[in-house]
Formats: C-alpha cells, structure tokens, sequence
C-alpha cells in the first residue's frame, strides 16, 4: 500500500494572495512598458498581452496545483534512476558523487521546512483545485492592473505612465497588506515591493531601449 502522499498546502486565500498577485503585476508591467514604444498595431499588443497573461496564468496554476499535489518521491536517487545513469556508462563514482549530493538537497529542503514552520499535509483534491483557482485569480488581477489602462486608450505613452503609476501604487499596497498579514515590518516590505517594482520598470527601459 502506497503511503498517504504529502504536500506543502496553501493556506487559504492570503496565501494565494501573495503567491499570485506581485508576479501578475510584475510581469505584465515588464512586458507593457518594452513593447507599447514598438511597431506594433493595437490590435497586435492588445493580442500579443492577452496571450502573455493567458499563457501565464495557466503556468501559474499548474505549478501551484503541483506544488499543493506535492511528489511521491524522496528527493533521493532511485534504484530505476541509478540503473538509468549506468545504462549511459556514466563512472560509479560520478553516479554516487549526483546521489549524494541529491541526498543532501534533499536534507536541506527538510531543514529549511523545519526551520520555516512549514507543515506537510495530505494531499487534497478540492484544496488544490481551490488554491489553483485562487492564486491564478490573483495572478490574473494582478496583471490586469498593468494592462487595462492600455485597454483604456490607444494613447500608448500615457497609457504606459498610467500603468506603471497604478502598479507602483498597487505593488506598494500589495507590500503593506502583506506586512499586516505576515507581522513583518511595514516599512521595509513596502520599501522592497516599491524597488522591485521600480527595478522591473528600470530593466523594461534597457531592454525596449536595446532591442
């Protein structure tokens, strides 16, 4: 009989919160603010962002719903993957030299759990489904924040300040629920979500400028 499988699980909707809505805003704030200064008709950059959130969205949601899944493996090296690593004559001490380092990922991955109060539960269908839903719901709001004020007018240059003010602003409101939730500092995590947000806009800049 197989043992009852365990998994990292969110722990509700502030979770799902934190985990989707800064990477929604994040990327769409990136990906606007390169592309509204390019050749690009309207149509084509209101095309090109909705399958950027679409896709992205969906990638969200399959890593959170794997993560709340979780694995049946150890973290170990099998037998079938050591057999696997001879098949392609790969030296026995190589072989030992990726388990044992494959061990002490795996100790260390323990540790860090341990250390961060991370509990391991069971796997449930519904819980994940619920938290793919919600994390990717967040993910997708958070891109929206970027992206409607160039739904909103085809004036690409102030649609791109607008943006990028409203998701200055929403990363900074972002960092001081996250604070009130999580009890950490509210100067210093609103302060970090503000520079992320401000080093995305700066990257976007050197990138649109470069290409």
């Amino acid at each position: 009989m197989s043992k009852p499988q365990k998994a990292i699980r969110s722990s509700g909707w502030k979770t799902d919160l934190m985990i989707g809505f800064p990477d929604g805003v994040l990327l769409l704030l990136f990906t606007t603010q390169v592309l509204y200064t390019k050749n690009l008709t309207v149509q084509a950059f209101y095309t090109l962002h909705l399958i950027i959130l679409g896709v992205a969205t969906l990638l969200m949601m399959i890593a959170v719903f794997r993560t709340n899944r979780g694995e049946d493996e150890e973290g170990v090296m099998t037998p079938e993957e050591e057999q696997k690593l001879r098949n392609l004559d790969i030296p026995h001490p190589t072989i030992a030299h990726i388990a044992g380092e494959m061990e002490k990922d795996q100790a260390q991955w323990e540790a860090t759990l341990k250390a961060e109060e991370v509990p391991l539960q069971e796997f449930g269908l519904r819980h994940a489904l619920r938290s793919t839903l919600f994390t990717g719901g967040f993910f997708l709001l958070g891109g929206l924040i970027a992206f409607v004020p160039f739904l909103m007018q085809e004036d690409f240059s102030a649609a791109g300040r607008t943006s990028m003010i409203i998701s200055l602003l929403a990363l900074l409101m972002f960092g001081w629920m996250k604070s009130r939730i999580t009890g950490q500092h509210l100067l210093g995590m609103t302060m970090r979500y503000l520079l992320t947000g401000g080093v995305v806009v700066l990257a976007s800049y050197l990138i649109g400028s470069a290409i």
